[in-house]
């Protein structure tokens, strides 16, 4: 097996498609060979049990996750763009489609663990069948009509950028209900927190321009930018630490009924909530599960895996609130929040909603992101599992308020 990969060490990011260092062909199949490759990396220390593992429905095994991703470049750009092309399998359509309703039937998400076949060398075997036909069709199919299949192979990239954060965050809560924790890596260790500077960044009132601005690659639910009021608000330039939420459940803070939204109360008794998701207790000591398995609390460290609905509730014990995505935005803009970016994704108290003047792509991709924007929470930044150049400071996570497997903590906000 390979010798498993700390995050810190995770590949640098995929070279620009549009680098001056070759032609479009070369510069297209290199980036693609980069992510896939990460992928691969990603998935080395897993063995074959590990990767048919699915610990609950929002979760999926790393086997799928691999075959997924591979999938995505055969049906969208092989079956619709390489004239000839046959599929590696008549049935993984069928077994890999995700939610792309107009892609066709798709086998069940909660299910997807059932599928011990095929085996982890045979979607192996699929995506080097996939890779080899992606890479020949770059090379031959001219430059003019490459050009065109730009965005549509950038979306492809990033798609399976965020499977390679899911891997991870999906693994760790597989290992996280293992009585005897295993490792993903041994050496791994959380990402040291910066502090400094004034605790508090003020931002006075004003019209702000939030949303991507530019043509360079962007989800287009980062899009139209448009202008907003942000402010007058005060953001904590730092993160909230493991002491301070500490501190938070021993004052009652899970218990306190007050503090928290109703649907929150209500899904944090039924769950048995006590702490932050991964956390355990071992001979009285809170401890948790990470990528390098059960370590001590780290007081200095941010708090990780709490859901929105935690997060509000302490927010509320603190006395403040969360910001809001575009007072997110704004500040991060200003380069004035400490590990806006690598550590862990932000919870925001703004509703995962379309820009004004939002359009959906057209065709099956339009099922990207559009059809989720209801009932879900933005995160902004992004977490210690993302990988380096995935990342932007117009980029909108979500996820549904009661989720906590993902890398997700906060930073405070205040009425100025």
């Amino acid at each position: 097996m390979t010798r498993p990969v700390a995050a810190t060490e995770f590949a640098p990011p995929a070279p620009s498609l549009f680098s001056d260092s070759g032609t479009l062909a070369q510069n297209l199949v290199e980036a693609y060979l980069a992510v896939r490759g990460e992928t691969e990396r990603r998935a080395a220390p897993l063995s074959p049990e590990d990767q048919l593992i699915q610990s609950m429905p929002d979760a999926s095994p790393a086997k799928w996750h691999r075959a997924h991703t591979t999938w995505f470049f055969e049906q969208f750009l092989l079956g619709e763009h390489c004239e000839g092309y046959q599929p590696f399998h008549p049935d993984y359509a069928f077994l890999f489609n995700s939610y792309y309703v107009s892609a066709g039937p798709r086998h069940a998400r909660h299910a997807r663990g059932h599928l011990t076949r095929p085996s982890a060398d045979e979607v192996t075997a699929y995506r080097r069948h996939v890779d080899a036909a992606v890479v020949k069709f770059f090379q031959t199919a001219g430059e003019e009509r490459l050009a065109g299949l730009v965005p549509l192979v950038e979306t492809g990239l990033n798609h399976e950028q965020q499977h390679q954060e899911l891997m991870l965050t999906d693994i760790l809560h597989a290992f996280a209900q293992n009585p005897i924790p295993p490792a993903y890596d041994a050496s791994w260790r959380f990402p040291a927190s910066h502090q400094g500077g004034d605790e508090w960044i003020s931002l006075n009132e004003g019209i702000h321009t939030v949303g991507h601005a530019d043509n360079s690659f962007h989800f287009d639910n980062e899009k139209p930018a448009h202008r907003a009021l942000v402010g007058p608000v005060r953001l904590a330039r730092n993160l909230v630490t493991n002491a301070e939420w500490l501190a938070f459940m021993k004052d009652g803070g899970y218990a306190t009924a007050t503090l928290w939204l109703m649907d929150g109360f209500t899904t944090a008794t039924n769950e048995g909530w006590q702490a932050p998701g991964h956390w355990r207790q071992v001979d009285g000591e809170w401890r948790i599960m990470t990528l390098g398995g059960l370590q001590p609390i780290d007081p200095s460290a941010p708090v990780c895996h709490v859901s929105y609905y935690e997060a509000d509730a302490f927010a509320r014990w603190a006395g403040r609130h969360l910001p809001t995505e575009m007072e997110w935005e704004v500040a991060a803009r200003a380069g004035q929040l400490n590990d806006a970016f690598g550590i862990v994704w932000q919870w925001t108290r703004s509703a995962y909603a379309p820009y004004p003047g939002y359009r959906a792509v057209e065709g099956a991709l339009g099922e990207y992101n559009g059809k989720f924007m209801v009932n879900q929470l933005v995160l902004r930044g992004s977490s210690l599992a993302t990988p380096p150049g995935h990342s932007r400071i117009t980029y909108r996570n979500f996820f549904y308020p009661h989720h906590r497997w993902q890398f997700t903590g906060l930073r405070l906000a205040d009425y100025a």
